[in-house]
Formats: C-alpha cells, sequence, structure tokens
C-alpha cells in the first residue's frame, strides 16, 4: 500500500472498525520494512489503544508480527512445548520447569530473553553459570533438543522483528499497557518459535504488568484465544505476584534455589507451580491429570530433571560442576539485613519493591545491553504470615561494596508490612484459562 493510503487505515481504526489481513500487513509489514514512518503508525498504535481490535483482527496481527521474519521449524522434534512468564520477581520458573518436561519425555526447544527493569530474565539467570551460552546454530540447537529434550537460546534478531519494533514505539508512545497490543506481542514471539504446545504463567499482583485478576485474566484469554486460532495448544495459570517467588530474588541466588528445588529441595511456593505447570503441559498432549502430577514429582525426587539440567548446562558450554556444587556461584559478599520493625506476623513484602531493589544493586539493567552484577540479590528470610519478633531479620541484601545499598534498604524497608494478627493465606494459583 502506498503511504498516502495509511490515513486511511488510521482513520478505519480510529472510528472502530475492523482491519482485514491484508491491511494488517500492509501496516506492520510496511512498517517493519521503514516504509510506514514512526508518525504515522504511532496514530494507529493510539487508534489501537482507545478503540481495541476484535479477536480475529488480534490474532491477525500476531500472525502478520509472528511472519515478519524467521519462522522456527520444529517439524522433526517430538511433542514440543513452549513456556513463557509474563514476568516477576524471583521467578526461575524456566530453570526448572524446563527440564522437568525433558524428563517427562516432552521436548522444550525454546528462545528466552534477558531481563529489564524490576524482572529477571532466563538467559541472564543462566549466564551465571560459567561457560555457559546462549548462542547455537539451529542445527546443534535441533539436534540437542532431540537428544536431552531442552536446548534454550537467545532470542533472534530475526525472529517476529515486528514486535521488536513496534513495542519501541510503543514504549514512547503511551500506548504499552493495551491488551490487544501486549497480547500479540507475547504471542507472536511463541507462534514464531515453533512449539505445538505453550504454557502461559500469566503473574498477577505488585510485581506484575498485570495488577488485577480481572487484568490477568483478560490477558490470558486473549492469548489462548491466539494461539487456539493458529492451531497451537495454549494453557495459561494465573499466579500471584504480590510477593516474589521463593526466598531468592537475583541471579546467582535464584539458579541456587532452582537447583535446590530439582533436588526436591525448593520453596514450597515455588515447587507447586512448577509441578503445577508441568501438569498443564502433559494435560495438553491427553495425559490424566493426576497421573500428570505424580509424574512430575517425581522428577523432583529421583534425579530426572536434575539430570536433564546438568546435560544441557554441559551441552551448551556450561560448567557443569557448579550444578553439583551450588556453593561455586559468585554470590556477593556484603551482607545487609532489613529487620522487623515490632513482634507481629509478616503481611506482606512488595514484590515490585524488592524487583527495584535488585535493580539497584546492579543485578538488572535499566536499558538493554547493560552489564548486570550476577552476584547480588535480596533474600526473603520470612514470607508473608510468618511470625517474626521485633528486631528479627526478614530480608537479607547481597551487595557489592555498598553499591545502591542504600536504596535498596529504603526500597524493602517501605514495602515490609508486619501485622498483629497472622494474614489469611493467599493462593498461589488464582485461575486457570484453556
Amino acid at each position: 500500500m502506498t503511504a498516502h493510503n495509511i490515513p486511511d487505515l488510521i482513520r478505519k481504526k480510529r472510528d472502530g472498525q475492523t482491519h482485514t489481513r491484508a491491511e494488517l500487513e500492509q501496516l506492520v509489514l510496511g512498517y517493519t520494512r521503514g516504509e510506514v514512518p514512526d508518525y504515522q503508525m504511532s496514530a494507529w498504535l493510539m487508534a489501537v489503544f482507545l478503540r481495541g481490535m476484535a479477536e480475529q483482527e488480534t490474532a491477525d496481527l500476531t500472525m502478520v508480527m509472528a511472519e515478519s521474519g524467521d519462522l522456527m521449524n520444529l517439524g522433526t522434534l517430538e511433542r514440543t512445548v513452549d513456556k513463557h512468564s509474563t514476568g516477576g520477581v524471583g521467578d526461575k520458573t524456566s530453570l526448572i520447569l524446563t527440564p522437568m518436561l525433558a524428563a517427562l519425555g516432552l521436548t522444550v526447544a525454546k528462545m528466552s530473553g534477558r531481563g529489564l527493569a524490576h524482572t529477571g530474565g532466563t538467559i541472564d539467570k543462566l549466564e551465571s553459570i560459567p561457560g555457559w551460552s546462549p548462542e547455537l546454530e539451529e542445527e546443534p540447537f535441533l539436534r540437542q533438543a532431540r537428544e536431552i529434550g531442552l536446548a534454550l537460546v537467545g532470542q533472534s534478531k530475526d525472529l517476529a522483528p515486528a514486535d521488536g519494533k513496534l513495542y519501541a514505539l510503543r514504549d514512547v508512545t503511551a500506548t504499552v499497557d493495551c491488551l490487544p497490543l501486549i497480547a500479540s506481542s507475547i504471542m507472536s514471539k511463541k507462534l514464531a518459535s515453533g512449539a505445538h504446545t505453550v504454557v502461559l504463567d500469566v503473574k498477577v499482583g505488585a510485581g506484575a504488568f498485570m495488577r488485577t485478576l480481572d487484568d490477568g485474566r483478560g490477558l490470558a484469554r486473549a492469548m489462548v484465544d491466539i494461539g487456539t486460532r493458529a492451531g497451537r495448544q495454549v494453557r495459561a495459570v494465573l499466579t500471584d505476584m504480590d510477593t516474589p517467588l521463593g526466598h531468592m530474588a537475583g541471579n546467582s541466588l535464584e539458579v541456587q534455589e532452582a537447583l535446590d528445588t530439582l533436588r526436591g529441595q525448593g520453596p514450597h511456593d515455588l515447587t507447586e507451580l512448577c509441578v503445577a505447570l508441568a501438569v498443564e503441559a502433559l494435560a495438553a498432549h491427553g495425559e490424566d491429570e493426576a497421573q500428570a502430577e505424580a509424574r512430575a514429582r517425581q522428577t523432583l525426587q529421583d534425579g530426572s530433571a536434575l539430570e536433564r539440567f546438568r546435560a544441557f548446562v554441559a551441552a551448551q558450554g556450561g560448567d557443569a560442576s557448579y550444578v553439583d556444587d551450588p556453593a561455586k556461584f559468585d554470590v556477593a559478599p556484603g551482607r545487609a539485613d532489613v529487620t522487623a520493625p515490632t513482634a507481629g506476623f509478616v503481611a506482606r513484602v512488595d514484590a515490585l519493591g524488592v524487583g527495584r531493589a535488585v535493580l539497584a544493586l546492579g543485578g538488572g539493567r535499566e536499558r538493554k545491553g547493560e552489564a548486570i552484577d550476577h552476584g547480588v540479590g535480596v533474600e526473603l528470610l520470612k514470607k508473608p504470615g510468618e511470625a517474626v519478633a521485633a528486631g528479627e531479620a526478614v530480608l537479607r541484601i547481597y551487595h557489592r561494596d555498598g553499591r545502591g545499598l542504600d536504596t535498596a534498604q529504603q526500597l524493602l524497608s517501605a514495602g515490609l508490612e508486619i501485622s498483629e494478627a497472622a494474614p489469611e493465606a493467599e493462593p498461589l494459583i488464582l485461575d486457570r484459562v484453556n
């Protein structure tokens, strides 16, 4: 479509009408090629933000974005499954779930991202292991997935490039917080990645992008609908992110906690979430849920998931001795505790505050490409519902030479609430959509 037709498409969406797939191709692919300027695409994004999109229209947009670059062909692999989290604090589930799935006879050949702002990235966590590399050519990637059941690489620039360009524009035009644009952004990368089954962990709460359960359900339903229309099996689990997952936040610390969990000795909430997500993946392949749960738990007890993780680390150049001796990880030597101001019960540990504290310590990045300190982080010594004495340590900060320590202490203190009575226990898994 020539440039003088683009205002017609902006006007059409401004007036609340539905685009055809061909129109979306002209807009999105034209923008990706540099033929549609930022100012016109910005106007269209704002029209979508204000007017929304129909379900089929959202699915069409997603497929156009997915097809804007390379499409991974996993056709030679059996029982392929991908997992995506919408981002949280202390969320190291991919490190545990993916080897569990491999041990259960499924194949995980996935691309993962790096962390940005207060949410951690799987690639950053894995790079805490010396030598481990996210770089694999296509043939070794597929061969490793076939042999081990698990291969994980960094996201290719050629995977859904339209999404990268559109997201950068949304970020500077106040159009990020728009359900069809969020759903199409996430699912375009999942569809381009090629897996037949996709399990989504949609985080809800203070430390998540979706703050309310209704918003989380809306996003989950939109993503499941997109996947169904694209011929994929997609299941979503909505989980609480008011409190960080597990006890550790920070790259090396989270890998250590993931290894504890793979040995069957992890925190209850983290273990239960990984089992629940594994059940969804197996159920999507037709397995009875009770049997799937028993098999998933077994992988954490018999060492089979840990064995797959060890093989995966070694295959991608990592020092597998760190898997067997987690004490070898580089953990920042500085320690500082945040204590309870009064006796009572921990009522709240703000997940967003913990994520921002890790960021202040140097464990996250404000901009893409920034270097991070893998060894810093925050440990939750007490979780909501646990009793504390006045002056007892609730949170422990792992810092290097005091960098960001004052800011981290302020953020953690502000997000800590102590109550006289024990708070009512909140469920970790809030809902399921499939």
